[in-house]
């Protein structure tokens, strides 16, 4: 049913390059026309010293906690030319995409939520209350900026926090002309938005209000605020993942045709 639905819908990708492979892959072979637009680009820190520092102090931590995939990738390319991954380190993570890069680099055992994908939902877990991280250091892995909820609820819960930058997060380099233009004449039919930040960089955009018309698919009630926010008319929150965004999609369209062709 999902690939006569999604058949020919153009639906753009605006997760970072090397994110959005595996949802461009899954809708195209739906039949529809994933567009690719990334609205954050991903840039490894220029100066290592503080990446080479902490490699050689990873074992005082108890727990790692990466934020993404790329703080996986970028992180561990620096922290293990240092040697090995300490054995006592805990790993801890959320997300799939994180998870799979995580298991991708050997690691087998990792702390992360079966459900939900923000910092609530990681701070939910058994691991990260106060009876088992009083007193312990977490390092969290990240980008440069984001947002500080988890680190501060662990040092409310008494945890030593370190927070290392293992990239840093800039705007599109691509030319939005392209899109704008498809979503004058009317050629877009929906646009993925999994980054309140993306948002903010959409949002400044020159001629980015062509996109407000655009039906919107958020994984996140509170990246859909900031889209009914930004102006956006029709926003719809999905489940998680790839495949909750899917499965939005499918809703949606299917909801659509049959509206427009009863019976």
């Amino acid at each position: 049913m999902g690939e006569r639905i999604l058949a020919g819908r153009s639906i753009v990708i605006t997760r970072p390059v090397g994110q959005a492979e595996s949802l461009c892959s899954a809708l195209a072979a739906l039949g529809a026309e994933p567009l690719r637009f990334p609205l954050l680009s991903i840039v490894p820190v220029h100066d290592t010293a503080a990446l080479e520092a902490m490699a050689r102090r990873l074992g005082e931590f108890s727990l790692a906690f990466f934020v993404s995939p790329n703080a996986v990738n970028l992180g561990l390319d620096a922290l293990l030319r240092g040697g090995a991954w300490p054995a006592g380190l805990a790993v801890a993570t959320v997300g799939k995409g994180s998870e799979a890069a995580l298991a991708a680099r050997g690691f087998r055992q990792v702390i992360a939520p079966a459900s939900g994908f923000d910092s609530e939902s990681v701070l939910a877990l058994p691991a990260f209350q106060a009876p088992e991280v009083a007193g312990k250091r977490v390092l969290i892995l990240r980008g440069d900026g984001g947002r500080d909820l988890l680190g501060d609820t662990l040092r409310a819960r008494g945890a030593e926090v370190e927070y290392l930058t293992c990239y840093h997060r800039r705007g599109p380099v691509d030319d939005p002309a392209p899109l704008l233009e498809r979503a004058r004449s009317g050629r877009l039919d929906a646009l993925t938005l999994t980054s309140s930040e993306g948002l903010d960089y959409l949002q400044a955009m020159p001629g980015g209000d062509a996109l407000l018309g655009v039906p919107v698919f958020v994984p996140h009630p509170r990246i859909g605020e900031r889209a009914r926010q930004a102006g956006f008319a029709r926003v719809s929150i999905t489940a998680a993942g790839d495949s909750g965004l899917i499965d939005g999609l499918i809703a949606h369209f299917s909801a659509r045709n049959h509206n427009t062709y009863p019976g």
